[in-house]
């Protein structure tokens, strides 16, 4: 196949102009070939500045379009990708090395998002409190926040994207997204499909969504700007400890999705056959490349020598190879940085005492393209490299005698995005999710660590950055709170009892 052909055929057809993907100074690459698919061009900082001010001048013309005309555009957008998902799909898989259901479940994800804002969109709803003052009346009010500043990672290029964007737009917000300089393409497709759909809907003030291509500079004055009142940054969590100080120091607004050293816990009760399935596709799926990817597993002494056999026969089995071109389920790594850092990794927990299964490189036809095996690493005990995030598929097992110790090593890392335990014991799978439990954002019961639908609020604590996204109550995040007290009495009593009598 000829990749460079076949992204172009698919940009043209999602709506992308020729120009742009020639002649520019950023090259990109697809991981799935290690080939060149386009040259883009950069913005400098002072156009990234007049475009931000552009996006300020929309948010103060949408802030005053009613909630659900806001959640009519965003459904608009839920039928263009509707329109689009398999193009999309498919340029996600070139870009970003996923299988093909993976590329267009990411796709599905946008589609889902947009319904669940559209509902949304009358929804953004206040309280009416009790008042201890008679003849008055107390509530809050919601509005808009102003510009969202959206920067996104590699390993979900547009499916984050879509779960900023949707939410802001219909609380009011413009927003402006840097996406990674490894995956531009498929957001200049989104922007693409979103102009589209408003297009369709008419009256949308121009830049209320802008794309800033670009490199970390880029980023940076996106983070700096005092007109951008909330930056959503996912990434890792080197990258947060630069980016939240930055935006507390002007008092911006943060959301952070950072780092995830993922584990579960298999319990003596377990279903063995249901947590095979789970652990291998946390693990192995995307090729460890989520930011929820299982990267620690603890098996209790009991059922580890029927469990682990199994899991690797499984890792030896997997299918690795071309996305585009194959069934296999496990594709590239995004680049070359990625392999190196892995078997770093791998290297590390062999001198620590750690039995590898698989970790090697596949070859393929093409130099430039990083496929391995999984690796599955037997450790004695959770030290270094397992207490570190590798961003590849590899899962360090370790055995397990006491319930309370195994939650302890569970707890014992930086990170706390997401966790699961597979248990039939309810005692088990109650004390995990309870106060003394996983101490992780998101904590799965008989289910893999990875795979989140947009209902629940998406995010983690300690060095995952305490986030919020998608689903539940996370609009809040993009709005402005306003508590109200309306006194339509001809009286002025005053609240606690005092009184501050003046002639």
């Amino acid at each position: 196949m000829d990749i460079r052909k076949e992204t172009a055929s698919l940009l043209e057809r999602l709506g992308v102009k020729a120009e742009l993907l020639s002649g520019g100074d950023m090259p990109v690459f697809s991981p799935v070939t290690g080939e060149r698919t386009a040259d883009l061009t950069t913005i400098p900082a002072a156009k990234a500045r007049e475009v931000i001010a552009g996006a300020h001048q929309a948010f103060n013309a949408w802030r005053m379009v009613p909630a659900p005309r806001r959640g009519e555009l965003v459904r608009l957008l839920g039928e263009e990708l509707r329109a689009a998902k398999a193009d999309l799909g498919r340029l996600v898989s070139i870009e970003v090395g996923k299988i093909e259901s993976e590329g267009q479940g990411e796709v599905q994800e946008m589609i889902d998002i947009c319904d669940f804002a559209v509902g949304l969109s009358r929804q953004l709803y206040g309280l009416t409190i009790a008042t201890e003052r008679p003849g008055h009346r107390m509530m809050e009010t919601w509005h808009p926040l102003g510009v969202v500043g959206v920067i996104t990672a590699f390993n979900f290029p547009v499916a984050v994207w879509s779960w900023n964007t949707a939410l802001a737009l219909v609380c009011g917000n413009a927003v402006v997204w840097k996406p990674s300089e490894k995956t531009p393409l498929t957001a200049l497709a989104c922007k693409a499909i979103f102009e589209r759909a408003a297009k369709r809907l008419g009256d949308v003030p121009a830049s209320l969504l802008s794309v800033l291509i670009g490199d970390r500079a880029v980023g940076e004055v996106l983070v700096d700007d005092e007109k951008v009142a909330l930056v959503s940054a996912t990434g890792s969590t080197r990258m947060g400890r630069e980016v939240g100080p930055r935006l507390a120091k002007r008092f911006a607004r943060s959301i952070l999705e950072l780092g995830g050293n993922n584990a579960g816990i298999v319990c003596p009760s377990a279903d063995l056959d249901m947590a095979l399935r789970a652990i291998a596709f946390g693990a192995i799926g995307t090729a460890g490349q989520r930011c929820t990817s299982l990267r620690r597993l603890f098996v209790h002494e009991s059922v580890y020598d029927d469990l682990v056999p199994r899991l690797k026969r499984a890792y030896e089995s997997v299918s690795v190879g071309n996305p585009l071109e194959t069934n296999a389920l496990v594709g590239p790594l995004i680049d070359k940085a990625a392999f190196d850092s892995m078997q770093r990794a791998l290297g590390t927990a062999r001198e620590k005492g750690g039995a590898v299964t698989g970790g090697a490189r596949v070859e393929t036809p093409h130099t430039d393209a990083y496929y391995v095996k999984p690796a599955l690493v037997e450790m004695p005990r959770q030290v270094a490299p397992v207490t570190e995030e590798t961003f590849a598929p590899i899962l360090y097992v370790m055995k397990y005698s006491d319930f309370d110790r195994a939650l302890a090593d569970h707890n014992a890392v930086g990170a706390g995005l997401s966790s699961s335990i597979f248990t039939r014991d309810i005692r088990e799978s109650e004390r995990f999710l309870g106060p003394d439990g996983s101490d992780c954002g998101i904590a799965n019961v008989n289910i893999g660590t990875s795979g989140a639908e947009i209902g629940g609020a998406f995010g983690g604590e300690k060095e995952t950055g305490g986030g919020r996204e998608s689903g539940s109550d996370a609009w809040k995040a993009y709005m402005r709170r306003a508590t109200n007290t309306v006194n339509y009495s001809s009286a002025l009593p005053l609240a606690q009892g005092v009184s501050f009598d003046i002639d």
